[in-house]
């Protein structure tokens, strides 16, 4: 086969298609933005923060593994550290709960960063074990802390004084906010150099190297990124219940919930979580009444998706073709002919 060409060769990113789904996810943010006032009742617009701290999590989770090759079980590390983090920073240090939020997020990226020199010696399934064992270290430091309320843990007390439809609103909008930025910084991230190596990674970590790619600083990046996300949801998780515990957010729940999101939404996608978040919100809020069905019905669909749709559901409905968060690159040859 031969190809005349026209024109001179162009890279390109997007197209059509990612205006298009860029216009779509607009409108829906800026409907979930006006929503609260008009649609959503206060107990409905409670549990869509949960929607939008699952989004955090499953955005930030796959970074990590889709795209640095770095399988966590033990994020819930940091989503405790946010937890407990912002009810320090906003009850005892005094920031406004909004400010108490971003810093919790911003203290657990601190604390990922010497823990990322300890459990980057190890590899493969001892550093999925390793994370998992520094969750537990966390959580025992926590419950051993009277300043932290021991096993019992501690209580918000922030809002005290602001009425129950202004605190619910505050919490809702910081948790839509930060849900889009995190989306819009990932996206931004795996637009860039660091980006570009980390897909370099996903693909093949020792060709990526060869090729000078530094890949254990950039999967410290992406880490260090994902665990400041993780304590961005944790923190959003405590203020909308008003209480945290050792048990609850220290659990490993968390981290099936982030692998299924991101299993049935597509692994190294950033529409894949979004839509994974949305569909594992759904089955929760329709099944979470039946008690042990329900977790029974979680591993039959994730089961069903692994087997008929290895990218997951955002793989099969765009089959390669459409891209809402365009990060690759494509080569296009204006008035190019086939023969």
């Amino acid at each position: 086969m031969t190809v005349n060409t026209t024109g001179t060769p162009k890279v390109v990113r997007g197209g059509w298609s990612s205006l298009a789904g860029g216009g779509v996810l607009a409108a829906v943010v800026v409907f979930l933005a006006a929503a609260p006032w008009f649609v959503f009742s206060p107990g409905d617009v409670t549990n869509l923060v949960t929607l939008f701290a699952l989004i955090i999590l499953g955005t930030t989770w796959n970074l990590m593994a889709g795209y640095g090759g770095l399988v966590s079980i033990g994020q819930q590390a940091f989503i405790g550290a946010g937890g407990y983090g912002v009810i320090v920073l906003a009850d005892v240090v005094g920031l406004p709960v909004p400010v108490a939020v971003v810093a919790a997020g911003v203290v657990c990226a601190a604390l990922a960063l010497p823990t990322s020199f300890l459990l980057f010696r190890l590899v493969g399934g001892y550093f999925a074990i390793g994370t998992w064992v520094v969750a537990e270290v966390f959580k025992l430091v926590t419950q051993e802390l009277p300043a932290f309320g021991g096993g019992s843990g501690l209580s918000l007390t922030a809002f005290q004084g602001v009425d129950r439809v202004t605190r619910i609103a505050t919490v809702y909008y910081l948790a839509l906010v930060l849900a889009v930025l995190v989306v819009l910084a990932t996206y931004v991230l795996m637009r860039s150099r660091v980006g570009l190596g980390l897909t370099a990674i996903r693909d093949d970590a020792v060709a990526a190297a060869s090729l000078g790619v530094t890949v254990r600083r950039s999967q410290r990046i992406v880490y260090v990124a994902a665990s400041g996300g993780a304590g961005l949801a944790g923190a959003l998780i405590a203020i909308n219940g008003l209480r945290v515990s050792p048990d609850s957010v220290y659990s490993v729940q968390y981290t099936a919930f982030m692998i299924f999101i991101v299993v049935i939404g597509g692994l190294g996608t950033i529409e894949g979580p979004i839509l994974g978040a949305v569909i594992f919100f759904a089955l929760q809020q329709a099944l979470d009444s039946y008690g042990t069905w329900y977790l029974i019905a979680l591993g039959a669909v994730a089961i069903a998706v692994v087997l008929l749709a290895p990218k997951g559901l955002w793989g099969l409905a765009s089959r390669g073709r459409y891209e809402v968060f365009p990060v690759g690159h494509a080569v296009t040859i204006p008035g190019a002919t086939a023969k």
